[in-house]
């Protein structure tokens, strides 16, 4: 198993590899792996790219890359934007090739033999990955097989020969899977309250005490610094908290957050009681022109800030709904701030007469549930796993 040094505090299924042998997952990835044949699998594939000198080809691509990026955050003044384009783009960049991936393949399966265990895994767990991917694209609006930059598919693109390929391998390995659901029993799924929660359209973070809506259409992601909202036809929102300044939010737009741009419709606001500011701009950047609004809103010690970016022709027609997310902005309840815990990978032994349709019950409410159980648990499409098969459930 992989030290915890190397566990990324992320609900996002991904894994890589860095110049040096470093190998990263993700615990969104751990909660999909049925057993740890699967995740050796997954770490052995990222050694191959290591070994192969993959990662360090990639990584001084990028470099030339984040050159680019860093001139978006000097056009606007604002890391944040910086950071949004260069999440986008640096997926591109980080795609390894066709021939890299069946190179990194044949290494894993080579060295998950020899570690013991059965290479089998790889081919299941790529089979696996396509099944999350085309959820999370569903779920999110986007077409059947189109890839975000947050998933593992956008950088380790996946196609039907692989998967076959690396299926096709057998061997009498081990597959320890019931000493891996022991491990990943009561592993945080989804987002940390620490970062704040996702909850459908709704972002909650019960340290910072707020909350807010994002209109329909647009998929939200919480990082450990921003959240990110997107929409399949370009718009963004990024949501951030800063250190208060003893200024008015307009001049907190005008001289900190916005100080490098060319502010207009400087006004004053107020959002939920507290003091707020908003103004606009138009930006250049290498998608275009894109249009940015930005809203400033003073709790307390800190200043809550919403980056508002459209293509231009959309600004008009979004305009309304990017309003109603900022005066959504509000704080917790007391009863809200309590009910805001985290979802929690638990164990369930099927019992003999169980039903699909109770194992799935079990599941904490989510569009997608009913595929997302079969999916953590190896199943075939709507299987009904036998009595005394131990499944992992999401639990709130």
């Amino acid at each position: 198993m992989c030290s915890s040094d190397l566990v990324l505090d992320s609900p996002v299924v991904n894994a890589f590899a860095l110049p040096g042998g470093y190998v990263y997952v993700t615990r969104g990835l751990m909660a999909i792996a049925s057993d740890e044949a699967e995740l050796a699998g997954v770490i052995a594939h990222e050694i191959g790219h290591v070994t192969a000198r993959h990662a360090a080809r990639r990584y001084s691509q990028q470099v030339v890359a984040g050159v680019g990026t860093a001139v978006v955050g000097v056009i606007t003044g604002s890391d944040d934007i910086a950071e949004t384009f260069s999440f986008g783009a640096s997926a591109v960049l980080q795609s390894y090739s066709r021939d890299q991936e069946f190179e990194a393949d044949t290494l894993g399966v080579r060295y998950l033999g020899r570690a013991g265990y059965a290479v089998e895994a790889m081919g299941t767990f790529l089979a696996k990955l396509d099944r999350q991917s085309s959820l999370e694209a569903e779920l999110a609006g986007r077409p059947p097989g189109e890839v975000d930059g947050l998933n593992i598919m956008a950088t380790h693109p996946r196609t039907p020969d692989r998967v076959e390929r690396a299926s096709a391998q057998s061997g009498a390995g081990r597959r320890e899977r019931d000493a891996y659901l022991q491990i990943v029993d009561g592993l945080v799924f989804g987002d940390d309250p620490d970062h704040g929660l996702v909850r459908g359209r709704s972002f909650i973070h019960p340290r910072l005490g707020i909350r807010f809506d994002v209109p329909q259409g647009f998929r939200l992601a919480s990082g450990t610094r921003q959240v990110i909202a997107q929409s399949a036809n370009g718009a963004t929102i990024v949501f951030d908290s800063s250190r208060s300044e003893p200024i008015a939010m307009t001049e907190y737009l005008r001289t900190v957050w916005g100080r490098s741009l060319t502010l207009a419709e400087i006004e004053r606001l107020q959002v939920d009681g507290f003091d707020a500011a908003t103004a606009s701009t138009r930006i250049q950047t290498r998608r275009g022109p894109l249009d940015l609004r930005l809203v400033a809103v003073r709790v307390d010690a800190s200043v809550h800030r919403f980056l508002y970016l459209t293509p231009p022709a959309l600004t008009p027609i979004l305009a309304a709904d990017l309003r109603r997310t900022t005066l959504s902005f509000r704080r917790l309840t007391p009863a809200e701030t309590t009910a805001a815990r985290p979802q929690r990978i638990r164990l369930h032994t099927v019992t003999t007469g169980e039903t699909r349709a109770h194992l799935v019950e079990l599941m904490a409410p989510d569009a997608g549930r009913d595929r997302r159980f079969d999916i953590m648990n190896g199943l075939a499409p709507g299987a009904t796993p036998a009595a005394g098969t131990v499944v992992k459930v999401v639990a709130e």
